[in-house]
């Protein structure tokens, strides 16, 4: 009889047998129905959201609470939705069957890892924290860096990078065309029936990720006229935040509460950890140095700790640096170029306050979807050395699809 070292062995290096994926396939089939909060239209999913009756100026000032959306992506069929989940949940995408996207982005921790910077499979830390996946679909640059302009492009970067979940493209390609569950999977979503292929994985990956949207929270009912559901210290921080003295809402612009630019505000590094000049890279401009992708605001209760790099433990810290007034944490021998909405506000004591009671009014999770109970790998989606989530919270989330 093996050992059950030996079982754990199994289970994070060898794919499933034929007859669990046989057993497993049982179990699995993609979903039909569009997520909540979308419909169904000529076979695919369109997002149906009250901000698509206003037509306001988006991207223009600071933006009023009737904003309208920029473009955003969907148009994925129920089906190929499904399947990202599946696939988003799975360790069989990582190098070694350790790790899932879903270990990094966890649904009950606003789609991030509560972590200052994440862990990969080396078991080490990454150099940035995982920011929230909710509503990427809105957005046009991804990474903290801003070094991709799609979600294809964002779902490659982790999936090949060494210190993320370290496969290569062979390996990823061999693994889920080894597994009878998954090809017969992709043939459904796809509707085709040759080898699963990358831009395949890429789009369902997308598809899932577009789906997780985030647009109804007492905020939103606020900006859709329901009053009373913003107590008055919210809508004092609401006032606030949106004030030509704060200037919070210069870039993160309602009702994304993200202008998806990239800033540079000057936040610092963790002790002990070099300077990380960010945005530099990617755009080669000494500008850019030490700038990153202005982050949503929504969930952000969910996602501590805060900054590209976990600096700040809770959010009145994080408000608190930008009281503390323009470059207050710039290195004595360094030159940033400061965004030139960073300021010397001056708030009060009671005004940071009032913020940070405004940013609790953006929490809306109830399109969170379903972690899976089982996978087509037969790997466990709950991984308890990654801090991934338990099945017991998997209860206390609101089922919208799937398994």
């Amino acid at each position: 009889m093996r050992s059950f070292l030996a079982v754990l062995v199994t289970l994070a290096f060898s794919l499933p047998s034929q007859a669990n994926e046989v057993d497993a396939g049982k179990a699995f089939s993609l979903n039909s129905q569009c997520p909540a909060s979308f419909s169904l239209e000529n076979g695919v999913c369109r997002l149906v959201s009250q901000y698509q009756f206003y037509d306001s100026v988006q991207g223009r000032g600071v933006g009023g609470t009737q904003t309208s959306l920029p473009p955003y992506r969907d148009g994925f069929s129920p089906k190929q939705i499904d399947l990202g989940r599946i696939l988003f949940f799975d360790p069989l995408l990582s190098k070694d069957g350790s790790i899932s996207c879903a270990s990094c982005h966890q649904p009950d921790k606003g789609f991030s890892d509560d972590l200052d910077r994440s862990i990969g499979v080396t078991g080490e830390k990454v150099a940035r924290s995982a920011p929230t996946l909710w509503n990427v679909a809105f957005l046009d640059k991804f990474f903290w860096d801003a070094r991709s302009n799609t979600l294809e492009e964002q779902a490659m970067g982790p999936l090949f990078d060494p210190k993320e979940m370290g496969n290569t493209p062979e390996k990823l390609l061999h693994d889920l065309n080894s597994n009878a569950v998954y090809k017969s999977l992709f043939a459904e979503a796809f509707e085709h029936g040759g080898d699963i292929e990358l831009n395949q994985i890429y789009k369902a990956l997308t598809a899932f990720q577009s789906s997780l949207i985030s647009l109804n929270s007492r905020y939103d009912q606020y900006a859709h006229g329901y009053h009373q559901a913003l107590t008055s210290q919210e809508i004092k921080g609401m006032n606030v935040f949106r004030s030509f003295v704060a200037r919070c809402a210069e870039c993160h612009q309602p009702p994304l509460f993200t202008n998806n630019q990239v800033a540079v505000i000057g936040a610092p590094e963790p002790e002990g950890q070099p300077f990380d000049i960010g945005a530099e890279k990617t755009f080669n401009h000494f500008k850019m140095k030490g700038g990153f992708k202005v982050p949503t605001l929504r969930n952000i209760v969910k996602t501590p700790p805060y900054m590209h790099s976990g600096r700040y433990d809770n959010l009145r810290e994080a408000v608190a640096f930008y009281n503390d007034g323009r470059g207050n944490a710039v290195p004595e021998d360094m030159t940033l170029y400061i965004h030139w909405h960073i300021t010397s506000p001056e708030l009060t004591e009671d005004e940071v306050d009032a913020i940070v009671a405004f940013l609790g009014a953006l929490t809306d999770e109830s399109l969170t979807p379903r972690i899976p109970d089982t996978l087509p790998s037969g790997l466990p989606p709950v991984d308890s050395n990654y801090q991934q989530l338990t099945n017991t919270n998997n209860n206390n989330l609101k089922l919208n699809n799937g398994h």
